[in-house]
């Protein structure tokens, strides 16, 4: 490939019927690109993750994905309130999501353990009130 390619997604906020549109453009675009079928699945598993958590914790944000010859970047920014614990969050089954949002069969707690567990690595920068950031990455 040589040079990098980036593709810019918008995610709405509390709107579950557009949560993973991103997700499932990426997935496209990757395809296109000819990118081998186990990375698009965990590009794709990674970033739908991170969506739904933006979608019911931060009304919405910023999907950012830049592909180059070593694999697949995934940046998600959101300006909601921030994670309080980051080592609370990533432990399987703790959630902050609400009442109606589990009724909708979100909000499992296995949102931020998935994204990791799908990329090679995953870093969570989160400011108090100001909104999180999370960089993951898929090797080739």
């Amino acid at each position: 490939m040589g040079e990098s390619l980036a593709f810019h997604y918008e995610v709405d906020g509390g709107d579950f019927t557009s949560a993973g549109q991103a997700s499932v453009k990426i997935k496209k675009n990757l395809r296109q690109l000819g990118v081998d079928a186990e990375t698009i699945r965990r590009v794709s598993i990674a970033m739908y993750e991170g969506e739904i958590n933006m979608v019911i914790h931060a009304n919405g944000g910023n999907a950012d994905v830049i592909v180059d010859d070593t694999g697949v970047t995934i940046i998600l920014a959101d300006k909601g309130p921030g994670i309080a614990d980051t080592e609370k969050a990533m432990e399987e089954g703790y959630s902050t999501a609400p009442d109606n949002v589990r009724s909708l069969g979100f909000g499992a707690g296995m949102g931020l353990p998935n994204m990791k567990r799908y990329t090679d690595d995953m870093k969570i920068e989160s400011v108090l009130g100001e909104g999180t950031t999370i960089t993951m990455k898929v090797n080739f």
